[in-house]
């Protein structure tokens, strides 16, 4: 429920907060369980805000396959190599990749439509680089990525905010399902964990949403607390996987 919150409430870049709660709060010992579970997880709550967002017209279907398409193939290999990786090194490289994060949201300037914009002028090339590129991110740490398509498409496909957001949905069930496939060969997946994960997620999304759209006006704010609870869960990672934790 936290991270369906998450998710519901910033838009997008909650999911990032499954490994670390399924590993700590839950008490999943296998960090390769834990990225397996909360991939599917992801990609199951990401579905269910594709739906959402097709009925308010808001994915651009075309330039979200495109870029899903090239990010499968990069969360494929991407997972293989997170499959290789001893589980304590994938998770102190998962909390490095939480501080990187939090910095950038810091830094990020609140998103605005910007009605200049050329959604049509897209660069196919620099679509698919980028596609693979966040896919192998996305696949090695088993989350959606949605943090990194959301800028990803704008800068590729010079979407408005608020397009970016429903065709990244796309691309992060795409990553999920991909890397939960390559998880599940290998016995990597708790599935009735997984069931619990969605149903909850599922539920607090909705409130997330709602609370999202009464903050609308106070997106920058949103990102900075966002940084802050990303800071301290990869900080947190950080001294359980130094102390033996």
């Amino acid at each position: 429920m936290i991270v369906g919150f998450s998710l519901g409430l910033i838009g997008g870049g909650g999911s990032i907060l499954a490994v670390p709660l399924i590993v700590y709060a839950v008490g999943v010992s296998d960090a390769h369980l834990a990225v397996g579970t909360s991939a599917l997880a992801v990609a199951a709550n990401a579905l269910a805000g594709v739906a959402s967002h097709a009925r308010l017209g808001t994915v651009r279907w075309r330039i979200a396959g495109l870029f899903a398409a090239a990010g499968v193939a990069g969360a494929w290999i991407g997972s293989l190599g997170g499959k290789a990786l001893a589980g304590p090194k994938l998770l102190v490289c998962f909390a490095a990749l939480m501080v990187v994060v939090g910095v950038v949201m810091l830094r990020r300037r609140p998103a605005r439509d910007n009605p200049d914009a050329e959604p049509g002028r897209v660069s196919t090339p620099r679509l698919l680089i980028v596609g693979v590129l966040t896919g192998a991110v996305s696949g090695f740490f088993g989350i959606g990525g949605g943090f990194l398509i959301v800028p990803g498409l704008m800068y590729a496909a010079h979407l408005p905010i608020l397009e970016a957001v429903g065709s990244a949905l796309v691309a992060v069930a795409a990553f999920g399902l991909t890397t939960a496939v390559n998880y599940a060969r290998s016995g990597w997946i708790d599935w009735p964990l997984a069931a619990v994960f969605i149903g909850g997620g599922a539920l607090a999304s909705i409130a997330g949403t709602r609370l999202a759209r009464r903050l609308a006006a106070k997106q920058g704010a949103l990102n900075r607390v966002y940084a802050v609870v990303v800071f301290l869960v990869a900080f947190y990672m950080i001294f359980r996987s130094a102390t033996g934790g």
